[in-house]
């Protein structure tokens, strides 16, 4: 039977059947992300520092949907929950891995705390490598799964203030090629958004800052901050059938900020 224009397309984007992990899913980019995969039929774990067993935002949004939604809490910094975390997921059938979580800290580089800088890197980026090492084995021996990174455009420049952040942002990007290098032949894509500058709780400082929220947007050539929606369109293509030949991709989606 020939399909339509339209079946074609739908049929490129599903996840019917699908289930995908969420990390940092409690709120902002990872709520965002969560609720499409879930839009797209996908089953959701979401996994937050302080996800709640019982009511909350994403399980109301991601129910809405008709999907399912499945809780779990593991604070980032702390190796042992990491761990613990890889370990449960690890046992479970993952379709799709979407490692968000993450953290920053804005201290100049001259006075950057140790403490800082390490939390910065066991957050963002150990737990993205613990997490996809675990969660990776099991579709390797699937022969299929999608890892989507959270990369920033930090991963490209330097940034000001944010030493440890743009270490770990930069050290994703590589880690997204590392990985995708050893596992694209097994039918494992693994593949990283660069998000710009996103109207989120992380940059809400920036955006209070008159002159600093101004200077940003006159570089922007989209002139305006991210919604968490644009990040999570660029995340459901990496997640769907339509990025099957796409492998150690870093998508920028930063209005344009990178090609000014």
């Amino acid at each position: 039977m020939t399909t339509t224009p339209t079946e074609y397309a739908a049929g490129l984007f599903t996840l019917e059947g699908r289930q995908a992990v969420v990390t940092g899913a409690s709120q902002g980019i990872g709520l965002a992300i969560a609720v499409a995969l879930a839009s797209a039929g996908a089953d959701v774990i979401g996994v937050s520092y302080d996800m709640p067993e019982g009511d909350s935002d994403a399980r109301r949004a991601i129910e809405a949907t008709g999907r399912t939604f499945t809780p779990l809490r593991a604070d980032f910094s702390d190796r042992d929950q990491v761990t613990a975390l890889a370990a449960d997921l690890g046992a479970r059938d993952v379709d799709i891995l979407v490692n968000n979580g993450g953290t920053i800290r804005r201290v100049p580089a001259a006075q950057h705390p140790d403490e800082d800088f390490d939390h910065v890197l066991d957050v963002n980026l150990r737990t993205t490598f613990v997490l996809s090492r675990e969660v990776g084995r099991r579709m390797l021996e699937r022969g299929h799964g999608k890892i989507v990174n959270t990369a920033s455009m930090l991963s490209f420049q330097g940034g000001i203030n944010v030493p440890g952040y743009t270490s770990s942002k930069s050290a994703v990007a590589g880690l997204t090629k590392a990985l995708a290098n050893e596992w694209a032949g097994s039918g494992v894509n693994v593949n990283a958004v660069a998000p710009g500058y996103v109207a989120t709780a992380n940059t809400h400082d920036l955006r209070q800052d008159a002159a600093r929220s101004q200077a940003i947007l006159d570089r922007i050539p989209a002139g305006r901050w991210a919604t968490p929606e644009d990040i999570a369109g660029a995340v459901l293509f990496l997640c769907s059938s339509a990025a099957d030949y796409v492998h150690g991709a870093v998508l920028p989606v930063d209005g344009g900020w990178l090609a000014r």
